[in-house]
């Protein structure tokens, strides 16, 4: 693909469509002539006083952050985990992510990986607004923690276009045979090739 800078000065006029003056040299403080201008004149107010203007509500954009993370994100695919004392996981933690990614046929450079407790509160819209996930895995980071409504665990829920699987802590997740069980018959329902 070229170089999206051009010089032509047809392709620049479709976009600069104002006319401009190029104006020779500058003009001197004393080649001014000096205009006297009367100060403000006083308003009459009416009987009934001053005309209430609406008062409208400003939006303010939210500033959006900037999140710390592991990976690529080629495939959109988000990995959040909720350890305050580890970069990931503890060990036993570390390799039981491994062994999900694999199963998904997932590499590093597929998705991003966020310590939830190391970016501090941060919002399901907020990180849509940086990765533009299409699916979120959250190990240990709760649907109220993201703003989200109630949803299940280990199972697949949709917000919008995202498939979200909510579980718990990695720690927790690897202690709990049960949970392992129902995650993986999820993870069978994803169809990521």
């Amino acid at each position: 693909m070229d170089s999206p800078l051009t010089a032509n000065g047809e392709a620049l006029r479709l976009f600069f469509t104002d006319d401009i003056y190029l104006i020779h040299g500058e003009a001197s403080a004393s080649d001014m002539e000096e205009v006297n201008v009367a100060g403000p004149a006083a308003v009459a107010l009416h009987a009934e006083g001053p005309a209430q203007a609406p008062v409208l509500p400003v939006k303010v954009p939210a500033q959006q952050l900037s999140f710390e993370y592991m990976g690529k994100n080629s495939r959109n695919i988000l990995l959040l985990v909720n350890d305050p004392e580890h970069a990931v996981s503890d060990e036993n933690g570390r390799e039981l992510l491994r062994k999900i990614v694999k199963s998904v046929n997932l590499t590093a450079n597929d998705f991003a990986l966020v310590n939830y407790a190391k970016c501090g509160p941060a919002t399901f819209s907020q990180f849509q607004e940086f990765f533009s996930s299409v699916l979120i895995f959250a190990f240990g980071v709760s649907p109220s923690q993201l703003g989200l409504g109630v949803h299940p665990a280990h199972t697949i829920v949709k917000e919008g276009a995202v498939s979200i699987i909510f579980s718990s802590e990695l720690k927790a997740l690897d202690a709990d045979p049960a949970g392992k069980k129902q995650l993986w018959g999820s993870l069978k329902q994803l169809e990521l090739s």
